[in-house]
C-alpha cells in the first residue's frame, strides 16, 4: 500500500490535504504533529488498490530537475520541498 512518507509516496505534506479532504480528524479522532507524523502513534493510513494487477513500487532517487518541477506545481519554495525529499534526492541540495 502507498502511504505518504513512504517509498512510493516519499512527500509527507501529502497528508494534510488528504486529512482535510476526508476529514480523518473528525471522523476518527486522528491528527497530525508539526512533522506530520500520526498521532495516536498506533495509527496508519495508505492508498489501498484492490486490482489484481496492481503492485507496489518505490521511487528512486529524483533529480534536481523534476524537483524544482514539483516545487513549481506545488507552489513552495524548493527549500522546503527538500527538506521534505530530503532521502530521496539523488542530488546535494546548495545551502541555504
Amino acid at each position: 500500500r502507498p502511504a505518504p512518507g513512504y517509498p512510493a509516496q516519499p512527500d509527507h505534506t501529502e497528508k494534510p490535504i488528504l486529512f482535510d479532504l476526508l476529514k480523518v480528524n473528525e471522523h476518527t479522532g486522528i491528527s497530525l504533529t508539526e512533522n506530520l507524523a500520526m498521532w495516536p502513534a498506533s495509527s496508519v493510513c495508505g492508498l489501498y488498490f484492490s486490482h489484481p494487477q496492481s503492485r507496489y513500487f518505490a521511487v528512486g532517487r529524483i533529480g534536481q530537475d523534476q524537483v524544482e518541477d514539483y516545487a513549481k506545481r506545488k507552489q513552495q519554495p524548493l527549500s522546503e520541498i527538500e527538506r521534505w525529499l530530503g532521502p530521496v534526492l539523488g542530488y546535494e541540495p546548495k545551502a541555504a
